[in-house]
């Protein structure tokens, strides 16, 4: 068996950037990707659907009895918080990765 030494290193980190690169410029040819589309509608679907709502109970169902264990409502709130990520997550992610408007920044003009 050959050990990894710094040369050995350097040859496998070069090659796997070189890899990396090449499969990144294979898929970003348009806008659209659809490699993974259905990946992501399978996760949504997961996350949105009854086994998503089962993961949300259990994480709030947790937090209660962690909260009453430790006798601190913070373990509660941090598991609602958990929660309502797990659930709302595709929401927020299909809004940034789909958003269309340019923000326009306004500044405020001073006096002098």
């Amino acid at each position: 068996m050959k050990t990894l030494n710094r040369a050995n290193l350097k040859s496998v980190l070069a090659t796997s950037a070189i890899i990396a690169l090449g499969v990144g410029v294979l898929y970003a040819n348009g806008t659209e990707q659809t490699g993974f589309s259905d990946v992501w509608k399978t996760i949504t679907e997961y996350m949105q659907g009854s086994l998503g709502r089962v993961l949300v109970g259990l994480m709030v169902v947790v937090g209660v009895a962690s909260a009453v264990v430790r006798q601190s409502l913070m373990v509660f709130a941090v598991a609602v918080g958990a929660a309502i990520g797990l659930y709302y997550s595709p929401d927020i992610i299909n809004g940034m990765m789909a958003s269309t408007e340019a923000v326009a920044t306004m500044l405020p003009t001073v006096g002098i």
